[in-house]
Order: structure tokens, then C-alpha cells, then sequence
């Protein structure tokens, strides 16, 4: 593969890469990583069947209508991007043979692979590309970085990306893996819905053979897959499917994932409790896995009711100890870390601690003051939660409780997370829930911060729009970290979501499973079983 030509502004990328690739490599003592080593030595095709208990069922496998990390998790070993990230966090090519980006940085051209067929057997062409990425275009996350683009197919292997002009993050948003970009079937886009595709018929190593709705899905191997010659990095490099087939088994409650690792149910069980890790590190035949996800965050609706104020959302804020919330969530210290900043420390093109002062600053009178300023008459908030995701739901508890100290009638409404997530769409049906971000490589990534991205909790402030805009046309990434200094101060002060801090999350498998690693996600593909 070839890069034929960079422009000013994919240096800039570069560099920006290298910098967060060497901040990566200082979490390579994290269990994560280490075993994250073995996937650059791909093991003999064992066959068999891998079985995975998996937290919950995605409302969709369609990657470009929801962030999700349910539905990233699976669809990822079905469909893939024009380029993904190693490692090293490095854009590196992948359905694309090599891409060029012009003198004036407004225009990509994406050299396709050539031969690469769909699951249903037809080949990957421009205009597949086009229609898929026509239509990944609108969601929030496309919307959010790129602005007003164009896809063209200038030959059967040759596609354009045209935008409005120079950016540093355009790369690596069609990189990432949140919401990410992937290609399908030029018919299979034709015919999806509002609520996205309805087929899932990728490029990746696993097809999806079927869906048993509340029970499991079933991924079998793709034998005409066509891997890169590259070694195996992150999410880059040769992929192959070593077992013959990987069930996602949906397991929601968490004792019944950590019992069916120990009994041999499963081979590989995702986010497990925390206070499980005692248990299984006693377990001479099961490997833990902690690994580094994100922030763990309250987010308001500001488009509907009560927290369309911003008083009302100060006064939560206000009124929340963070730390007790975290260890109620996470349990112990070792799995949180108190930070305002949305990216870790090692980040340091965009760590700041800018709105310290607002964060985990309890202040019990000062929140009723504010809830007096606002006019709060005891009106029910209602709290949107699921125990698929027992954080989550142990963090809407803490929450409840803590606000209502202040005199807030909040309520818990219970849902399985597919159904959180069609309420959550809804903005006459809830005013608070909680979620994980995972940590991302650009503020752009992360949805709460755009007005135009229309996430759920809708960002009402148009401050925001001109930050991160100002940030991406930057060329000297020491302007865009002062400018995002401006934006984190700012979203302390206006408060469309609360960043309540950072996690770790832990999986487990049984030392059956060789070659597993984590990077934004499990990664199965590269994954024997031996006997």
C-alpha cells in the first residue's frame, strides 16, 4: 500500500497521530495491552466455536445510525471502513488501497481495493462507497466534523470526499469506530428505512448468519475474506476468522455472565462486576482484562422540560458528589479516577483541567438557591436508566438519591437498553439518563458538544458550534488546545451533559481463548480456541 500524497493538512494529522500513538504506549503495562500483544501473531485456524456473553441485544446492527456501543461491538466483525486506526491510534488504510489529499485540503481521493466482495457475494465498487458513505453523512457524528461534503465516484475504484476546506480531524473521524462509517451494498442502502438497514452484509471476516431476538446472534466465517498483508495492529493490519463461528449470547445480568465463565458456558464474558475480581483471580484457568473506556456522564434534556434552564442543570450539578456516585458505580477507586478533563492525561494534544472549579464541588445550599432561582415547584424529574448496564443503573440510583436530599422529586424508570434508547429519542419522555463515552481522538467525537449533531439531550448552544469549528480549521494543534481549553471551560459552565469521571471496565476469558485483545471494544477477529 501506498500514501502517493500528503498534504499541509494530513502532516498535521500525522503528527497529531504520533503524539496521541506514543501517549497510547504509556498504558502498556494495563493487562489490556499486554494481551492486546498477542494479536500481531495470529494463530492457526482453530475452528470451533467461540461463545460470548455480551451485557445486551443492539436496537440495530447499523453502525451509522446510533452510538452504541452494543451495536459497535458485533458489527464490527461484519462490516468495515475505508480506513481504521492501528495501534498507535495512526489512521491506516483499509477497504482503501491508499488515499491522497489535495494541495487546498478540501478534497480526499480514496484509491479502493479492488476484488473485495460483499457477503453476498458481489463485489465492492464506488458506488457502493458512495451510497454508504452518503448515508453515514447524516449521522451525528458525520455531521458534527464534516459540515456540507460530497461523495463522487470518478471510476469503479476511485471515489472523492469533497468538503469545505482544510481539516484535522476528517481522517481520523472516518477512522474511528464510534458511529463509524462503514461500507455495504449499494442496494442494501437503497432500501433501508428510517430506522436504517434491515440486511447485514458486510467486507469483514464474519457474516451475520442470524438474529435470534432476546436469546443471541450467530457470526460465522466469511470464506472469501481478503485480508490486508499488514501485520495486526489495533484495529488494523490482517484480520482473519480463526473459529468457525461466535455466538453473542445476551446475558444482562451480570452473576449469570461471571457464573457461566467459571462453568465453561462461555468463553468470554464482557463487563463483569466489580466485585467479582476477588473471585476470579483465584480462577487459575481464566485471564481478567481491565481496560481503560471512558467518562461516565449525565446528560440532560435540554430540549423539553425543566433542564432547558440552565439553573436547574447547575443545581444538579451542584448537588451531586461524584465520588460517592463512582464508587457506587464502579466501587472502588482502583476503577475511577476523579477528572473534569473528557480525555486522559496522556492526551496531552487536549487534556486540560479547565472548569475545575465546577466539578465535584457539592454544594448543597448553593443548589437549592439555584433550584429557588429557576422556579423548581417539585415537578417530576424522571431519570431514564437500564440494569443491562449495572454501572449505569447503579449511578441513576446514587443520583436519585442524592437530588432528591435537595428536594428534586426524581424518579427511576426501569428499561432494558434497546428500549432506553427509543425513549431516549423521545424528548417528552425523560429529562435525565446516564452513559459511557468512550475516550475519543478529537473533541469532535463526542456528540453532547454539537448543536447540529441532534444527539439525544440536544446541545442547544451555538457557542459550542463555533469552538469546535474554530478548533478543526486550526493548523498549529497549540491554537486548537487553547481553543479547546475555551470549549471544556465552557461546557462546565452550560453543563449539556455532567461529566461525573473517568473508568475502567474489566472482561474476562477463559486461557482457552488465545489472541484476544481490546482496542475501543473486544476485538474477536484474530481469535483462536485450543483445546
Amino acid at each position: 500500500m501506498e500514501i502517493k500524497k500528503i498534504g499541509i493538512f494530513f502532516l498535521v494529522v500525522i503528527v497529531i497521530a504520533g503524539i496521541i500513538g506514543c501517549s497510547a504506549d504509556t498504558t502498556d503495562s494495563s493487562p489490556s495491552e499486554q494481551k492486546g500483544s498477542d494479536t500481531t501473531e495470529p494463530k492457526e485456524t482453530s475452528g470451533g466455536t467461540l461463545n460470548v456473553a455480551y451485557l445486551a441485544q443492539p436496537q440495530t446492527l447499523d453502525p451509522h445510525i446510533t452510538t452504541a456501543n452494543a451495536t459497535r461491538d458485533p458489527a464490527r466483525l461484519i462490516f468495515e471502513t475505508l480506513v481504521t486506526l492501528n495501534e498507535n491510534y495512526e489512521v491506516t488504510p483499509q477497504l482503501a488501497e491508499s488515499y491522497e489529499i489535495s494541495e487546498d485540503g478540501t478534497t480526499i481521493t480514496f484509491k479502493l481495493r479492488e476484488g473485495i466482495k460483499f457477503h453476498n457475494g458481489t463485489e465492492m465498487t464506488a458506488e457502493d462507497v458512495v451510497a454508504s458513505m452518503t448515508k453515514w453523512g447524516e449521522s451525528a457524528i458525520a455531521k458534527a466534523n464534516l459540515g456540507e461534503h460530497e461523495w463522487v465516484a470518478k471510476d469503479k475504484y476511485t471515489v472523492e470526499l469533497h468538503f469545505e476546506g482544510p481539516s484535522s480531524v476528517i481522517m481520523y473521524v472516518l477512522a474511528d469506530i464510534d458511529q463509524f462509517a462503514a461500507i455495504m451494498p449499494k442496494e442494501v442502502i437503497d432500501s433501508a428505512g428510517p430506522s436504517g438497514i434491515t440486511e447485514y452484509i458486510g467486507t469483514g471476516p464474519f457474516k451475520l448468519e442470524n438474529w435470534a431476538h432476546d436469546q443471541h446472534m450467530l457470526f460465522t466465517r466469511f470464506e472469501e475474506y481478503q485480508p490486508v498483508d499488514e501485520p495486526a495492529s489495533g484495529l488494523a493490519g490482517k484480520k482473519e476468522a480463526l473459529v468457525d463461528e461466535i455466538y453473542f449470547h445476551f446475558v444482562p445480568d451480570e452473576s449469570t455472565r461471571v457464573n457461566g465463565l467459571l462453568s465453561g458456558e462461555y468463553d468470554f464474558a464482557h463487563m463483569l462486576p466489580y466485585d467479582a475480581i476477588p473471585q476470579l483471580e483465584n480462577v487459575p484457568n481464566i485471564e481478567i482484562d481491565i481496560w481503560p473506556f471512558g467518562i461516565q456522564a449525565l446528560v440532560f434534556n435540554k430540549k423539553e422540560g425543566l433542564f432547558r434552564d440552565v439553573r436547574m442543570r447547575q443545581a444538579v450539578n451542584y448537588a451531586l458528589n461524584k465520588e460517592e456516585i463512582l464508587t457506587a458505580a464502579f466501587t472502588s477507586p482502583k476503577y475511577f479516577e476523579l477528572d473534569p478533563s473528557l480525555f486522559l492525561p496522556e492526551q496531552t494534544d487536549w487534556y486540560t483541567d479547565a472548569g475545575q472549579e465546577y466539578y465535584n464541588q457539592q454544594d448543597l445550599e448553593k443548589a437549592k438557591q439555584l433550584l429557588q432561582e429557576a422556579g423548581y415547584n417539585g415537578e417530576e424529574v424522571i431519570i431514564l436508566t437500564s440494569r443491562d448496564y449495572a454501572h449505569h443503573y447503579n449511578s441513576a440510583v446514587a443520583t436519585q438519591q442524592q437530588l432528591q436530599e435537595i428536594g428534586i422529586n426524581a424518579k427511576l424508570e426501569v428499561y432494558d437498553w434497546a428500549t432506553l434508547l427509543e425513549r431516549r429519542d423521545q424528548p417528552e419522555l425523560w429529562d435525565i439518563f446516564f452513559t459511557g463515552f468512550p475516550t475519543s481522538s478529537t473533541p469532535h467525537q463526542y456528540t453532547f458538544l454539537d448543536t447540529r449533531a441532534n444527539w439525544p439531550g440536544w446541545t442547544n448552544n451555538p457557542e459550542f458550534d463555533r469552538l469546535l469549528d474554530e478548533i478543526k480549521a486550526q493548523t498549529s494543534q497549540e491554537e486548537a488546545k487553547a481553543l479547546y481549553a475555551e470549549l471544556q471551560q465552557l461546557m462546565w459552565e452550560d453543563l449539556p451533559i455532567i461529566n461525573i469521571g473517568r473508568n475502567l471496565r474489566v472482561s474476562a476469558y477463559s486461557d482457552k481463548v488465545q489472541g484476544y485483545q481490546e482496542f475501543k471494544g473486544p476485538v474477536f477477529w484474530n481469535v483462536s480456541i485450543s483445546e
